[in-house]
């Protein structure tokens, strides 16, 4: 892990949450992204609002 976990918005598909995940954990971009896919489909909207709370409440990479 690279220390504290920052949005990297120049890698962003959405809010640049997985982007910096897979920054943060050195996983590959899609793997995270998948991850977070099959999350949102075993948990639903629990994922989905952790998600956008995280990308709300994190600090950018600027």
């Amino acid at each position: 892990m690279n220390g504290r976990f920052l949005l990297n918005r120049s890698r962003a598909k959405v809010m640049g949450v997985a982007a910096g995940l897979a920054d943060w954990t050195g996983i590959d971009v899609l793997a995270v992204r998948l991850a977070l896919i099959v999350a949102t489909l075993v948990t639903g909207p629990v994922a989905v609002l952790l998600y956008i709370l995280t990308g709300w409440l994190a600090a950018d990479d600027r």
